[in-house]
């Protein structure tokens, strides 16, 4: 086994190049970018704390002004909706429209990546995704950048019932299916660093 940290980083490189052009591919529509796929795939994983043009910007590593674009364009092809924070005002959210939710539906982002692991063992991918993961913090945490998580894994996430958890960060009720949405203050348990 090749112990080269650059070998490495020349596969995800090339797998990240490779799933960008699929997921462009499988869209579609030729006149989007993989960057316009991969914010409308952000957004319907994205929870209320982070469905923002701030939030997009940090997940994607993106300027401000690239992102501005890019949701211009989204917006103008009725694929996003934009709508003001219902407690700030001054707050933009956005939102899949159902022509957006439908483009991704019809492209199924995960489905090429689930075929190219499709001979890889559960094991391995677990212990790959680890690995990943490891090394995803560890470059955030140089950067200061934001981590990113669902809920369900979140230091801040306090279970209250079955289908009731609360964010001890916000204040915020949470049900089951919004604590597997991505959120932008992620913090990971100790047992999970």
């Amino acid at each position: 086994m090749d112990k080269n940290p650059l070998v490495l980083l020349e596969l995800v490189e090339r797998l990240a190049n490779l799933m960008r052009s699929e997921l462009r591919r499988s869209s579609g529509d030729e006149s989007l970018q993989p960057v316009h796929v991969q914010a409308l795939v952000y957004l319907s994983r994205a929870n209320r704390y982070s469905n923002t043009p701030q939030a997009l910007s940090s997940y994607l590593g993106l300027t401000k002004g690239t992102v501005s674009q890019t949701l211009l364009l989204l917006d103008r092809r009725g694929l996003i909706e934009r709508y003001q924070d219902d407690v700030d005002r001054r707050v933009v959210r956005l939102r899949l429209s159902t022509s957006g939710e439908q483009l991704l539906y019809e492209a199924q982002p995960a489905l090429a990546w689930q075929n190219a692991t499709r001979n890889i063992s559960p094991n391995r991918i677990r212990n790959a995704t680890s690995a990943l993961r490891e090394a995803l913090a560890t470059l955030l945490e140089d950067n200061e950048g934001a981590l990113f998580g669902e809920c369900t894994t979140c230091a801040h996430c306090q279970k209250l019932s079955q289908r009731i958890s609360r964010c001890g960060l916000m204040g915020d009720r949470l049900s089951g299916p919004e604590t597997r949405r991505l959120c932008w203050l992620f913090e990971p348990r100790g047992d999970e660093e």
